[in-house]
């Protein structure tokens, strides 16, 4: 056998090992046949290692590949595993564990055909609109690709992106614009909910009118603030040159740019997150408020020991859909305010994708860099859930 066919063997008998671990603790929480977790855990270890590496023809083992190749192809192997493993390890300790326990059922189709058919347009549009869309994605990621030709070059797009100094920096960069947007955002627009919040006459109007930026689309977003940031003759440079004296090259300048484009993304959802927090708001029962303002709690004790609790199922919510569209639906303000500058400032990790296939034969790297964008948004949300979904306080 040659080295790459005793590095694949090797790897597959790995994995069917890692499986046949997984399922057989999962079988055993749920008091199910061991030996049954053993091969059923084996068969989709081997299977999630295939799962990626099969359509690439197990390139990452060729010789001539590089280490950073072979390491990204185990990454691979990984990601498949997790892929089948994960949802079967859950089904095997839910799904069985409450079938042993003997819990009731609401209602059972008569025929097996019924439900599949009412998942049909489910089914369909998660298959053209998503599965299909990311296979086709990982497939031109493995190529050198222009709109005329191609060639396979096996997942070299993916590791040249751990020597390309721009892309880590725009990385770097996705994280501090996301961290700024969330936390800013979501604190300016709780300060804001809980005054328009107070009871004051014509309360609705005002509700209504901090809403109305979230129907405003990122481009238009950015279109507001260049106008009011535009160096030559902003509305803002006017006041702070009327004022101070002097005139900021907001756009121009990447120590100042990098603020415009994170305002902007902050007035763009804080609509929404106002929105959100009114509506919590609404539902904290008042003789909670009540009764600690008996107790002697002043205004600032009553919202920190009590409304920011109950508020935690918002705020858990936004912060997942803030990051989410910190890291995608800033592009448009981007694109329009500064085009990723000035000096690659703005750059961020989804202006990078789209920068990147403009130039020559960069279609392969901008598919390898949304994936991995993607995948990132990914294992933050499942972060999020497994970490700060458990401070959450749903009950009253």
């Amino acid at each position: 056998m040659t080295t790459s066919q005793i590095q694949i063997v090797g790897t597959l008998l790995l994995a069917a090992l890692i499986g046949a671990g997984v399922m057989a603790q999962a079988f055993q929480q749920a008091r199910r046949p061991l030996w049954l977790g053993i091969i059923i855990g084996a068969a989709l270890g081997t299977a999630g290692a295939l799962l990626l590496q099969a359509p690439l023809n197990f390139c990452t083992f060729d010789p001539e590949r590089d280490t950073g190749q072979f390491i990204f192809g185990l990454i691979l192997s990984a990601l498949g595993m997790a892929a089948l493993l994960l949802p079967a390890r859950w089904l095997a300790v839910n799904g069985l564990a409450g079938l042993s326990a003997g819990q009731a059922t609401h209602g059972v189709f008569r025929g097996r055909l019924t439900p599949w058919l009412l998942l049909l347009p489910t089914l369909a549009v998660l298959v053209l609109f998503l599965y299909y869309p990311f296979i086709d994605t990982f497939r031109l990621s493995t190529l050198v690709a222009s709109r005329t030709r191609s060639a396979f070059i096996c997942v070299e797009n993916f590791t040249d992106l751990a020597s390309d100094s721009l892309y880590l920096d725009s990385v770097l960069r996705t994280f501090v614009f996301s961290g700024a947007i969330v936390l800013v955002g979501l604190a300016l627009a709780l300060a804001i909910a809980v005054l328009a919040f107070q009871p004051i006459k014509g309360a609705a109007i005002y509700r209504t009118l901090l809403i109305w930026p979230h129907a405003i689309s990122p481009v238009v977003a950015g279109v507001i603030f260049r106008l009011m940031f535009n160096p030559q003759g902003g509305v803002i440079n006017f006041f702070t040159e009327s004022f101070i004296g002097v005139r900021f090259p907001w756009l121009n300048d990447p120590n100042y740019a990098p603020f415009v484009v994170i305002g902007a993304a902050i007035w763009t959802q804080l609509g929404f997150n106002i929105l959100f927090y009114l509506a919590g708001l609404q539902s904290i029962p008042k003789d909670l408020v009540e009764a600690a303002a008996i107790d002697g709690a002043n205004s600032w004790q009553r919202f920190w020991s009590i409304m920011l609790p109950l508020l935690s199922p918002i705020t858990f919510f936004l912060i997942v859909t803030n990051v989410t569209f910190s890291f995608f639906d800033t592009f448009g303000a981007i694109d329009y305010l500064t085009e990723g500058g000035p000096v690659n400032a703005t750059t961020t990790m989804i202006y990078n994708v789209f920068d990147t296939q403009r130039q020559n034969l960069g279609l392969g790297k901008a598919a390898a860099q949304s994936i991995i964008l993607f995948l990132l948004v990914v294992a933050i949300t499942v972060i999020q859930f497994r970490t700060t979904e458990r401070n959450v306080n749903y009950g009253a």
